[in-house]
């Protein structure tokens, strides 16, 4: 949830045509990343656990696109954009070894 947070933080000096545009989809996409992980942790079964971490992983790729192109048309400077894709880095390899992790333990937990 703190990447999550970090993006609202970033997005909120974004110009007002971008309410609508790069400002709601990053902030819907680091959103949608921990939804994700927590809809899948309710989930009954590992393999729907699995599921939900995939889908978690596609929504940190495209906040990763969002943040990278708000860098380059001017919104977001470099340095922040930066300290979001590393942040981004690191969680998808946490979440890939969870992923790995629920793969490989009989019972998935």
């Amino acid at each position: 949830m703190t990447l999550a947070e970090a993006c609202y933080g970033e997005t909120r000096s974004f110009p007002r045509e971008e309410t609508f545009g790069l400002t709601s989809q990053i902030r819907r996409a680091a959103a949608s990343i921990a939804a994700n992980i927590a809809e899948g942790h309710g989930r009954e079964t590992p393999g729907a656990f699995v599921q939900f971490l995939r889908v978690a992983q596609g929504s940190l790729k495209e906040l990763e696109t969002h943040v990278i192109l708000s860098s380059r048309v001017g919104h977001m400077k470099a340095p922040s954009a930066a300290g979001l894709l590393a942040r981004c880095d690191d969680l998808g390899k946490m979440v890939r070894a969870l992923i790995r992790s629920l793969q490989k333990s009989p019972d998935g937990r």
